[in-house]
This record gives C-alpha cells, sequence and structure tokens, in this order.
C-alpha cells in the first residue's frame, strides 16, 4: 500500500510521537527519518498519509499525530521490536515464585503495571477440569451446613447450605465419607455426572443433601474461576490523552468494575494463540477508543488457561510492552507448571 518513503516517514512520525507526545510536523521528520527530502517533499508525503487515514492534524498544530488506523499499520508492518533486557527477565522470574497460584496471578499483574507504568491484568477463564481434593460437611446450626471445597491446586471455597431439616453429625460424616471416597481428584463435572446417576441409590433425606451441595459446589468453584487480577489503574490518570477527557476517564474505570464486559475482551484473547493486540475501536467497548490493549495466553501442561494484558493508550511503546507482555505470559506458565508437576 505504502512505497518505502512513505512507511519510513510514518514510521518515524509514530515513534517521536510516542516518545514526545507532541504533533510531529515536516521539520523533525527530515530530521529523524534519515531520508534526504525537501520539506516540501515530505509535507506532499504527509498531506497522502493523511488522505490514507493513517495521519491526522490536530485543530491546534500544523503537525499531524497517528491515528489508529496508522498504529495497526505500524504495530503490523513497521514495527522494530526491542528485546527486552536481561535486568526485566530476571525481576519477572524472581517474582514469578509464590506458593500459590493465587499470588503468582496477582505478582503478573502486578509486574505488568510497574515495567509498563500502565494498566496491567491477568485472568483466569472458567476451567471444568478442576479437581476437587477435598470435600466436607459441617454443621453450623440445625439448619444450616457448612460446604468446604478443597480444590487441587489448595483453594479453599466455602458455601453455607440452607435445608430443610437438621442432620445429625454421624448423617454429615457419611454424606462427607462418600464424597471423598468416590469423588477425590476428581474434576467437578465428573464430581456432578457420577453424583447425579449415584443420587437415586442414596435414602431421599441425604438426596437433598447431596443435591445442595452440588448446586452450591459449582457456583463456588465457578465464581473463584471467572475472575481477573488488574492493578496499576491509577498509572492512567498520568496520561495526558486519557486524563484530559474526565467522561471517557469515569466510563474506562466503570469498565474496569463491569466484570463481565471486560472479561468477555480477555476472553477472545483467551481463544487465540499468541500475542493479540487491539487498538481503539477494535475492541469493540467505548471506554477504550482511546487505548491499546496488548495480551498473551498463558498455559500449564500445554493447555491455555488464562490470559495476561496490559492496558494502556494508543500511544504507547509497542516494541517495548509486546515483549513484555510476551516474556511475563510464558515465565507465568512456566511457574504455574512447575506447581502443578511438583
Amino acid at each position: 500500500m505504502l512505497d518505502e518513503r512513505s512507511r519510513t516517514l510514518l514510521k518515524t512520525l509514530i515513534e517521536r510521537y510516542v516518545a514526545d507526545g507532541q504533533p510531529v510536523g515536516s521539520r523533525s521528520l527530515s530530521k529523524y527519518s534519515g531520508l534526504d527530502l525537501s520539506a516540501a517533499t515530505v509535507r506532499n508525503v504527509m498531506a497522502d498519509l493523511e488522505d490514507l487515514g493513517f495521519i491526522a492534524s490536530p485543530h491546534t498544530s500544523a503537525g499531524r499525530i497517528p491515528t489508529p488506523r496508522g498504529y495497526r499499520f505500524f504495530v503490523d508492518s513497521l514495527l522494530t521490536m526491542q528485546p527486552l533486557e536481561s535486568e526485566k527477565i530476571h525481576a519477572i522470574e524472581g517474582r514469578l515464585h509464590p506458593s500459590q497460584p493465587k499470588e503468582l496471578i496477582s505478582s503478573a499483574s502486578q509486574l505488568l503495571s510497574g515495567f509498563t507504568h500502565f494498566a496491567g491484568i491477568v485472568f483466569t477463564p472458567r476451567r471444568k477440569t478442576q479437581r476437587i481434593r477435598q470435600m466436607e460437611f459441617v454443621s453450623l446450626s440445625e439448619k444450616r451446613i457448612l460446604l468446604i471445597l478443597v480444590t487441587a491446586d489448595g483453594d479453599v471455597q466455602n458455601r453455607i447450605l440452607f435445608t430443610e431439616r437438621p442432620y445429625s453429625a454421624s448423617e454429615l460424616v457419611v454424606a462427607t465419607n462418600y464424597l471423598n471416597q468416590y469423588f477425590a481428584d476428581h474434576d467437578f463435572e465428573q464430581i456432578r455426572n457420577r453424583v447425579k446417576e449415584d443420587l437415586l441409590k442414596l435414602r431421599g433425606d441425604l438426596q437433598t443433601l447431596m443435591a445442595a451441595a452440588l448446586a452450591a459446589g459449582d457456583e463456588a468453584l465457578n465464581q473463584e474461576n471467572d475472575q481477573y487480577v488488574i492493578s496499576g489503574e491509577r498509572n492512567l490518570l498520568e496520561v495526558e490523552e486519557l486524563s484530559s477527557n474526565m467522561k471517557r476517564l469515569r466510563e474506562l474505570f466503570d469498565l474496569f468494575e463491569q466484570r463481565t464486559v471486560l472479561m468477555q475482551l480477555l476472553d477472545l484473547s483467551y481463544r487465540a494463540d499468541g500475542i493479540q493486540i487491539y487498538i481503539g475501536g477494535e475492541t469493540g467497548l467505548a471506554p477504550l477508543d482511546e487505548c491499546s490493549v496488548v495480551t498473551a495466553p498463558y498455559k500449564v501442561d500445554g493447555q491455555i488457561v488464562g490470559t495476561v494484558g496490559v492496558i494502556g493508550p494508543t500511544r504507547m511503546a509497542y516494541e517495548r510492552v509486546i515483549p513484555l507482555v510476551d516474556i511475563t505470559a510464558k515465565l507465568l506458565s512456566s511457574a504455574l507448571n512447575y506447581q502443578a508437576n511438583s
């Protein structure tokens, strides 16, 4: 679509704008592009790039700024990736070693935020293969029973069951032993299907208790797995392009609170393999029209289980953010695999 001269000038313009945050004029392009072109020639090329929708001219300046289409062409065709410094790689490795998966997720989010000065986000999608290590019933009062679920990852979920009649301690022991004897180390999908078949063989009063336990356990595990951790949202208050529009900034922070909507975007990244970059309106979410989202999936035992990413302005140093997101996903995968197999 563009000749080599136009590509060079567009690349230079975007790099200067990312570095300085100011509209770029023809004089700056002549100076930094390395091309031996007159100012008039540069202006003609810029006019052509503007006609093609790659750059725009703010009303207050004779210089130009990139459009989302310009950023997209830059990322797809012109970007020169910068290798991540070994110090940063070692710093990430050093932080991604806690004993609990939840701490790993939180650390990855904080690392992405700290290194980019934007918002770091890590998403763990629902995993139907969540294995149960142990289940237990504990009597709280006459008609209130505590269901305790311990997953193979060591996560503990508690749910209170409200029953139609009181259950004795011995009945709860029978129910607990039944579940742990037949269903320990199975995933919840298998437990649900097998218990449904076996419910008919149980006494009527235990049927009711088991059915309630299944419903509560399913809800607890789904709620636990449908979540994300986000760090550094306040960094976006320091981004001039975003903070200058308080209405849009409020919409952006509202989006961070709307768990379901943001998870839809992260779920798209989860389904795609490799680095995904959404620029401006490509997300389909209006509050992100002036933002870019860079994501990468992470894996356990070769299976994608979640997404790491950075949310920042479209004016971001993609050549540094993309490798950072990529290496964080890889090192998080490595840490989680070590946990899963140790």
